[in-house]
């Protein structure tokens, strides 16, 4: 199992970290840190987190990283994050 983000999905992260490091540039790192720890557990249990509240019907789920929602999708032997938002968002339904 892998985990890849999707090109929007990573500019939405980097953009993120970058908001985070304006104001504190250590609490971005550890942020960082924190996702890739929690995003790694997806490789062991890609079905484990819940589905989308908003759209309960579709294939995504979310991993919650305060204050931070990632979007996922297991296709194959691949996760691929397909969004971040930020918890005061509310997401678009995905295409």
């Amino acid at each position: 199992m892998r985990i890849l983000f999707t090109p929007a999905a990573h500019r939405h992260f980097l953009e993120a970290l970058a908001y985070i490091y304006q104001d504190n540039p250590s609490a971005a790192i550890n942020f960082r840190q924190k996702v890739q720890k929690i995003l790694s557990r997806l490789i062991e249990h890609p079905e484990s987190d819940r589905h989308l509240p908003e759209f309960p019907n579709l294939p995504y789920r979310e991993v919650i990283v305060k204050p931070y929602r990632f979007f996922f999708r297991v296709k194959g032997n691949k996760v691929w994050i397909v969004a971040v938002w930020h918890s005061a968002q509310l997401p678009d339904e995905p295409v």
